[in-house]
């Protein structure tokens, strides 16, 4: 199936929406993994959801990575799809599996090595400390699923196909949530595994996801693998110049996610009320907020096609007029969303103590906000990438990260020790510090014309 966009429905926001829905499906599903991880994890106690907290900082780092240089590769399966050179599309499909395999082989490698005393200065207690070594251990399994299954979700998405990767992920999440609670608690004679379960748990269900993708490829397209010779003469200069095109691109994803993980590790600091607090939020943060980042990303697809067509500024204002309005209307859909977990927590995590229920529901006036600022600087990013403003957009996000975000993070935690919900705002003030650069920039116009404004 190829996903194209007839001229008279173009400008409308119903073309977002085809293009957007399964890409919110497939995201949803991946960040609801880490959600029912720490749900199914929250009734063993805050020390239970400490342990996972601090396993998923480190993995995420490597997942980070993965995820980034796969969103590279969909852009160059894409291009190979839409030139029809079944030597391009196969190029750069073997490329991204052998860097996302290279990737993950050495990340793991550097966490043999220094995982270890990672965990154990930032762990509460030895019990923690030990309980993640062997959650990482056994977690190296999805990592390995993930650097094959996001590539072909990226081969698949770059076709047109997005359907798929979504119809994966509904098949694997049942999985997880049916043995995760077999294995967490020992149920039908199985063993009873704590946290460990939750980890064998989204083990099997990532081999089973990547499975299923390998398999229709396969099943689908196995003439592709036998198509004779590589893009660039020779798979390592093909190989090279994947890598190349995709560096800048990842630079970007990575930055965020590596960001996100660090500020985690300075969160395993806080006190285990309040780790465990922020550690069940941001599941439910980034699971929401996908709605309006796949939305972002649906709306800078179809900006990047009118450009291609040369259409006229007015017709870019107007259908960009009615995408941002859309996603106002998301951003507003996403608040009440989390108003509704906020508020259910002493209901939905009823086995963590009256201290951690609450730090959850002071969290709320919070997210009522972050959804406005976050969904329109992504609409900006994503229409600013779409006009060649590539490098800016890169800049913006690197910096308002490592400038701001992570050093307040450090700042607040470590050396003033502020209550977590100080801590916590940093996410919405870091959208309000990329708000101006992004806006300013967007309403200059240079990306109308495909020209980056000095």
């Amino acid at each position: 199936m190829n996903t194209t966009f007839p001229t008279r429905d173009i400008s409308s926001t119903r073309a977002v929406f085809g293009l957007a829905w399964p890409l919110t499906v497939k995201a949803i599903m991946l960040h609801g993994i880490v959600v029912i991880d720490a749900y199914l994890v929250s009734s063993l106690g805050e020390a239970a959801v400490a342990v996972l907290g601090l396993s998923a900082s480190i993995a995420g780092i490597l997942l980070g990575l993965i995820v980034a240089f796969s969103n590279a590769t969909q852009i160059r399966i894409a291009q190979a799809f839409g030139s029809g050179d079944k030597v391009f599309l196969k190029s750069a499909l073997l490329a991204g599996l052998t860097i996302n395999m290279a990737v993950i082989l050495i990340g793991l490698v550097v966490l043999s090595l220094s995982a270890g005393a990672v965990i154990e200065q930032l762990a509460h207690t030895p019990w923690i400390a030990a309980e993640a070594k062997r959650y990482l251990s056994v977690f190296a399994i999805v990592l390995f699923a993930e650097a094959a299954g996001q590539c072909l979700t990226s081969f698949f998405n770059g076709c047109g196909e997005t359907r798929l990767p979504a119809l994966s992920y509904l098949l694997a999440v049942p999985l997880n949530v049916v043995s995760s609670i077999v294995l967490i608690h020992g149920l039908f004679g199985a063993p009873e595994l704590g946290v460990m379960g939750a980890a064998l748990g989204s083990a099997l269900a990532s081999v089973v996801q990547v499975g299923f993708l390998a398999f229709t490829l396969l099943s689908s397209r196995r003439d592709l693998l036998r198509v004779a010779g590589w893009r660039n003469g020779s798979f390592a200069a093909t190989l090279r110049r994947h890598f190349v095109f995709a560096l800048p691109i990842a630079t970007t994803f990575a930055s965020a996610t590596i960001a996100m993980s660090v500020c985690g590790l300075i969160y395993a600091t806080m006190p285990v009320n309040a780790f465990a607090a922020v550690t069940i939020i941001m599941p439910w943060v980034q699971v929401a907020g996908t709605v309006g980042m796949c939305w972002a990303q649906a709306t800078g697809i179809i900006v990047a096609q009118l450009l291609g067509r040369t259409t006229s500024e007015e017709t870019l204002d107007a259908f960009l007029s009615g995408a941002w309005r859309a996603a106002l209307f998301a951003a507003a859909l996403v608040s009440v969303f989390y108003a509704c977990i906020c508020l259910a927590a002493p209901w939905i995590y009823k086995d963590l103590s009256t201290e951690t229920q609450t730090t959850l529901l002071s969290f709320l006036p919070i997210l009522l906000l972050l959804p406005f600022p976050k969904g329109s600087n992504a609409i900006c990013g994503n229409t600013l990438r779409a006009g060649g403003d590539t490098v800016y957009v890169m800049h913006i996000f690197v910096w308002s990260q490592w400038l701001f975000r992570v050093p307040a993070t450090a700042i607040m935690v470590l050396y003033l020790d502020l209550p977590v919900i100080w801590v916590f705002s940093l996410l919405l003030v870091e959208e309000l510090v990329k708000f101006a650069p992004f806006h300013l920039r967007l309403f200059r116009g240079g990306w109308k014309r495909g020209v980056v404004p000095l």
